[in-house]
């Protein structure tokens, strides 16, 4: 009778199914490596282009690390969140929501930075520039150059906040894939049969 092992089907099958598919996923990691590297790239060369206007719909994040311009006719609100000076001293950066006109959606100016999280009210609106960043929700918004009256300007946006972690995924799910027949071939190994004597 031979002593050679006999796969057992079933979790044979299940096993590979997971390996190709670990595989696969470390495969989309790898081009999506590649396409944020393409993206990233954009955006670095997007500070070297002209002025833009701010966009009227302010979820076009192509424009984000553009310079531009906007006209705040009035604040309509002000709310703080977590930010940073130029100098990288942590505090609160304060947004004002915009009103631009009659109808739309406005937009959301970064006014500056302080260490109080309380809105500043001596801001009236008027003429804004600055750089484009993300805010929340998919949307961008325009980190002004010079801040409103007892604020310090905020931190520009940074190609160091976006994550770019595509790479140290892709061989994660390799090393799974990897791990997962290391394991698989050691309880083969363990289910065949001693040798007869």
């Amino acid at each position: 009778m031979s002593d050679r092992l006999r796969l057992p089907v079933l979790p044979t099958l299940l096993v590979a199914l997971a390996v190709a598919a670990m595989v696969a996923l470390g495969v989309w990691q790898i081009g999506r490596l590649h396409q944020k590297e393409t993206l990233l790239a954009e955006y670095a060369a997007a500070a070297g282009k002209p002025v833009v206007a701010f966009p009227r719909i302010p979820t076009d994040r192509a424009l984000l690390f553009r310079h531009a311009e906007a006209f705040c006719l009035q604040p309509v609100g002000w709310r703080a969140s977590a930010g940073r000076n130029r100098a990288g001293e942590p505090g609160w950066r304060h947004v004002a929501d915009c009103r631009t006109g009659a109808e739309g959606p406005g937009i959301a100016v970064d006014m500056g930075w302080s260490k109080d999280s309380g809105a500043p009210a001596q801001w009236k609106g008027g003429e804004v520039r600055g750089v484009i960043g993300p805010d929340h929700d998919g949307q961008v918004l325009l980190v002004s150059d010079e801040p409103a009256p007892g604020l310090q300007p905020s931190a520009p946006p940074s190609l160091d906040e976006i994550p770019n972690n595509h790479f140290a995924y892709a061989v994660q799910w390799f090393l799974f894939a990897g791990v997962a027949v290391v394991i698989y071939g050691i309880a083969l190994r363990r289910r065949r049969p001693p040798a007869a004597s």
